[in-house]
């Protein structure tokens, strides 16, 4: 049975695409500027404390791939009705808020700053999408597609 899915799907699905391709161009400026944001984090961190300053690439790209990978697994069972999955999804946009705010606090170059607020802002507007009321009758009805007896008997 096909069911069509609601605008608030489809859009929670292009609005994480988004996120994962500004995840992606965030690792590539990573590589690229990488030397302007050990400057940027240098300059809150004078040279007596001892600390060296941290690798950022390798970070930036772990990020993106587990949660390119992630985001795509959970999509696939999202969009297939699954509660659980807008659960995880929703887990998994706030953390990446969170991990977008806390990259800010090592007072990156202006680029990075712009990229946070346009992901900051997909994050809400995936929010929106995942819990949106087209979307929670879309997932109780394919709730009880799934628990509903489709042979036409009965247990005895």
């Amino acid at each position: 049975m096909s069911r069509q899915q609601p605008r608030s799907v489809s859009g929670a699905t292009w609005t994480l695409g988004g996120l994962v391709a500004l995840s992606g161009l965030t690792a590539l400026l990573t590589v690229l500027m990488r030397d302007d944001l050990v400057r940027a984090w240098a300059t809150g961190h004078p040279d007596e404390t001892g600390v060296k300053p941290p690798s950022f690439v390798p970070v930036a790209i772990v990020l993106f791939v587990v949660f390119a990978l992630l985001a795509g697994v959970l999509l696939m069972f999202f969009r297939n009705g699954h509660n659980w999955a807008r659960l995880s999804l929703t887990g998994l946009v706030a953390f990446m808020a969170v991990a977008t705010l806390a990259g800010l606090r090592t007072g990156p170059p202006a680029l990075f700053l712009a990229v946070s607020v346009v992901s900051v802002v997909l994050d809400v507007a995936l929010l929106f999408f995942l819990w949106h009321r087209d979307t929670n009758a879309y997932i109780r009805n394919a709730w009880l597609a799934s628990h509903s007896d489709t042979s036409g008997s009965r247990p005895s």
